[in-house]
């Protein structure tokens, strides 16, 4: 991959910053993301992300941490210890320009340790990529928790994107075997990253899959746009 995402969010750290990364999805159409955002300060986060920073303590990893504003926020504010990892190597520099002491350059797939909150924001769980990849997903995330650790993960539920046909139904395309699954698309600068499989997971369908890997699954918060807050845990 050519880490479009991550070299925006080191250029506009190292001034650099003159436009916006491009987003697109299998069922959207392009979108502007100001890199901005992604340095946003506590007080400019969504109510549901101060939610998961408020409930976060012990050890934390923040899984996918991007510009690394979460952990920043839970090391400098919360005086948490944190581990703050990406798959991107330009924002791992970032984070680590910000002052994150410990911020590394890996897929958590690959990663181990023990924690006690374990962060997946900004619809973490979409990394996983497709639905059939959930229960490898989750069962590694719980092999890195503690007893009595956590995992705070938010998401949204897209039938909303979808057409609704004369009998109130939903018209879903059959091309994927689950509708959250969405192939997404990132540019920036005029280059094209190549398009990669994420996942938008509905609550039911991530509690039934947490259950369904001996972990717990609580809904915390809704959001205000078919998006919402869980708490995972061992017990």
């Amino acid at each position: 991959m050519k880490d479009l995402f991550g070299k925006a969010i080191l250029d506009y750290q190292q001034g650099n910053y003159t436009e916006d990364i491009v987003t697109a999805t299998s069922i959207s159409e392009e979108d502007s993301l100001p890199i901005p955002y992604l340095f946003r300060s506590y007080e400019e986060m969504p109510a549901i992300e101060q939610t998961a920073l408020q409930m976060a303590k012990g050890h934390v990893l923040d899984v996918g941490c991007g510009a690394g504003s979460h952990s920043l926020y839970l090391q400098n504010e919360r005086q948490l210890k944190v581990t703050a990892i990406d798959v991107s190597e330009a924002a791992i520099k970032t984070c680590l320009l910000r002052g994150i002491r410990n911020a590394q350059h890996i897929n958590v797939m690959d990663f181990s340790g023990e924690f006690d909150t374990i962060l997946l924001l900004m619809n973490g769980a979409g990394m996983c990529g497709k639905l059939n990849r959930i229960s490898d997903f989750l069962l590694h995330l719980k092999s890195l928790l503690t007893d009595e650790g956590q995992i705070l993960v938010d998401s949204s539920d897209i039938i909303y994107m979808f057409d609704e046909d004369e009998d109130g139904g939903k018209w879903i395309p059959t091309d994927n075997e689950y509708y959250g699954e969405l192939l997404y698309y990132v540019g920036y600068k005029g280059e094209q990253e190549e398009p990669f499989h994420w996942l938008y997971i509905d609550y039911n369908t991530l509690q039934n899959a947490a259950h369904a890997c001996g972990l717990q699954c609580e809904l915390i918060e809704e959001g205000t746009h078919y998006d919402y807050l869980a708490k995972l845990s061992k017990r």
